[in-house]
């Protein structure tokens, strides 16, 4: 049979020699030494003059990211051609400028200085901006040559023991380009929020072809080099430069601080660790996996402990909002056991109750657990990729489920609920991504037993463009709701919901637009739930 991989992946998995796979650990191992690129400033030995650079090289704008009390990550990429595989540059490095200000026209400034953006990075740049003051708004800018890059503006939280009295932030995940215009994403840019969680799906691995999908582009042509599945390292680093060509992706960056996490299509649908969605041999897959996530983290505003080795990244990780809220920011994709029932729907079996299998390995979910325990935040917000409620998905008296999210390893989710009940946490939060809908559950102790224990809140983020226009009610929307009791709101379109956290409840508002084929669209809000600290349980406003 005919391999489906490009010829660099087969090439490097050939070099590494499959018999030497004896376990995906091996591979793991491996790889690890065979995808890394060279150190930084190895292939770019010589500096490029900054003056040479003949056309605008911020087209992909800027971000920050996991603000800190007393940091924040700024980032951006130099990409006076983002369309071409190099960016328009030569393999040399750049030296560029920064500045950080109290103000938007940059009077005062706070921290200034040099960075490098490496060709070995793709030109990509972060710096982890310390000593700043906590609970303060700030405004970023880079410069190289005679450019200046559009002015970011971003923000540090309040102190870990400081008793903040609101914190407001955005959820949004599942942006297809190819579905629909980042209409959302222009409303959010203009929100007043504190933060924005991205959940997952930031981009898709699947061709966009030359007039971006669905989005009909008649004043443009998009290249060829985009109309095939990504694969290879240069294949995502397009796909991002894509992506993030987008004027309104463009703004929400430069808006708010971002705080990310991955779902599947980052490197392919609906992969499981390192099993892929066809079957693939490990070491071609892991192969594609490092390449994407290498690419994850060269194009988002992450800290350096979050850089890949080879084909494994520490993605989870804890942010604090003074004592108002914890953050514990959830990977359900690396560390996965497969999908059981080799359907993404079954009507389930088993399996999905088998105590070995685990949707966040044993390492992240003791890491999170024992995170509750040290918790003194009065809510802990989980952020995370896919749904953590029981959803049943039709009536019947055996009802199918979605073998990759929670409900497919219940034993995973079983121990989540109890080690929350164990560490004393009254006021938990999931936030959700990939469902491409918006919904509001209670989390029940027993999903099957309406009567039981609620134990905390979900909020699911509908996506941004993935599933176009959507509707207000699916042709689910009856079934759902009469087949899960806790199911208190679900609605269609795209949007985002933002949830404001004080010490008294947590609000959410779900924002949602009429379309997104088309640009421009309205913004509005479906519906408002709140949930009372020490009370929780989903109330309409």
């Amino acid at each position: 049979m005919a391999s489906r991989h490009h010829p660099e992946l087969l090439a490097a998995a050939r070099h590494l020699g499959r018999r030497r796979f004896l376990t995906v650990t091996a591979a793991a191992a491996a790889l690890a030494f065979s995808t890394d690129l060279p150190a930084r400033g190895a292939a770019g030995s010589r500096e490029l003059d900054a003056a040479r650079i003949g056309s605008d090289p911020f087209t992909l704008g800027v971000a920050s990211g996991d603000p800190l009390p007393d940091s924040v990550l700024l980032w951006t990429r130099l990409a006076p051609a983002p369309f071409e595989p190099d960016g328009g540059l030569p393999q040399q490095y750049v030296v560029v400028q920064w500045e950080l200000a109290s103000d938007e026209s940059f009077s005062a400034l706070v921290r200034s200085g040099t960075a490098v953006a490496y060709p070995e990075y793709h030109h990509t740049l972060r710096v982890d901006v310390a000593g700043l003051d906590s609970d303060r708004v700030y405004y970023y800018r880079f410069k190289t040559g005679t450019w200046i890059s559009e002015t970011g503006r971003t923000r540090t939280a309040p102190a870990t023991s400081a008793a903040a009295a609101s914190l407001s932030y955005a959820a949004v995940s599942c942006q297809a380009y190819f579905d629909g215009y980042y209409t959302a994403h222009r409303h959010l840019s203009q929100d007043d929020v504190d933060v924005v969680l991205h959940l997952g799906d930031y981009l898709y691995e699947y061709a966009v072809s030359s007039v971006g999908g669905h989005r009909a582009y008649t004043d443009r042509k998009l290249p060829d080099l985009f109309n095939r599945e990504a694969m290879t390292l240069e294949d995502y680093r397009l796909r991002y430069a894509l992506y993030k060509s987008d004027p309104d992706l463009r703004a929400v960056h430069a808006a708010h601080p971002f705080v990310v996490t991955w779902d599947d299509h980052e490197v392919e649908n609906n992969y499981a660790g390192a099993v892929s969605e066809n079957g693939d041999p490990p070491e071609e897959f892991l192969l594609r996996r490092a390449a994407a996530y290498r690419a994850y983290w060269e194009n988002q505003p992450l800290r350096a402990a979050q850089q890949p080795n080879g084909p494994d990244a520490q993605l989870y990780r804890r942010l604090q909002w003074g004592t108002l809220a914890q953050f514990d920011v959830l990977d359900t994709r690396q560390y996965r056991a497969d999908q059981v029932y080799a359907e993404t729907t079954h009507s389930g079996g088993p399996l999905q109750d088998d105590s070995t299998r685990t949707i966040t390995g044993a390492a992240q979910e003791s890491w999170l657990i024992d995170g509750w325990r040290a918790s003194q935040a009065l809510w802990n917000v989980m952020p995370q990729q896919v749904c953590f409620s029981q959803r049943k998905l039709d009536l019947t008296a055996v009802p199918k489920m979605s073998m990759d999210a929670w409900d497919g390893y219940r034993a995973s989710r079983r121990r989540i609920l109890d080690g929350a009940k164990a560490a004393g946490v009254e006021n938990l939060v999931v936030m959700t991504g990939d469902l491409h809908a918006a919904y509001a559950f209670d989390i029940k102790d027993d999903f099957d037993d309406p009567a039981s224990r609620t134990l905390g809140t979900e909020f699911a983020a509908t996506s941004v463009a993935s599933g176009r226009d959507g509707a207000e009610k699916p042709a689910t929307w009856d079934t759902y709701l009469k087949a899960n009791p806790h199911l208190k709101f679900y609605d269609g379109r795209r949007g985002y919901v933002r949830v404001t956290l004080d010490r008294q409840k947590a609000r959410a508002d779900f924002r949602t637009v009429s379309a997104v084929t088309t640009q421009g669209a309205p913004i509005s809000t479906a519906a408002s739930f709140v949930t009372e600290a020490g009370d929780p349980g989903l109330k309409p406003v």
